[in-house]
């Protein structure tokens, strides 16, 4: 379980450092609070940070699922897998935005696979 706990702390780390990442090109491009547009870097690192958010929604629970109910190795495995794809896609989409997809799809495979093992271990109860 140490590694479940491990790779969910780094996840947060990297959301938080996205969240930073985000408020300093906002700083950089002069974009004034409420405001979300402006800056082409700006709106580029506020949309790694959000799609990050709204990924940890199903990472997060989905791997803590699979680490109780089904192996935890697997869920550090696959946490792990997409820590690293949310750093391609973070990197892909600052460079440019058409170069995302590699990220988003280690990152949104990862999840599919914790959701697979969720939902194998539910059912595997239930009979």
């Amino acid at each position: 379980m140490q590694y479940v706990i491990l790779v969910s702390v780094l996840i947060l780390v990297q959301y938080q450092f996205f969240m930073l990442r985000a408020g300093s090109a906002r700083g950089k491009g002069n974009v004034k609070a409420p405001a979300i547009s402006g800056d082409d870097n700006f709106e580029r690192n506020l949309r790694v940070q959000l799609n990050t958010l709204e990924q940890l929604a199903i990472t997060l629970p989905a791997m803590w699922i699979c680490a109780v109910y089904f192996r935890t190795d697997v869920a550090a495995v696959l946490g792990t897998l997409f820590l690293i794809g949310r750093f391609v896609y973070s990197s892909g989409y600052l460079n440019d935005p058409a170069k995302r997809g590699p990220g988003m799809i280690i990152g949104f495979s990862a999840n599919i696979a914790l959701i697979i093992c969720c939902l194998y271990a539910a059912v595997i109860r239930l009979i």
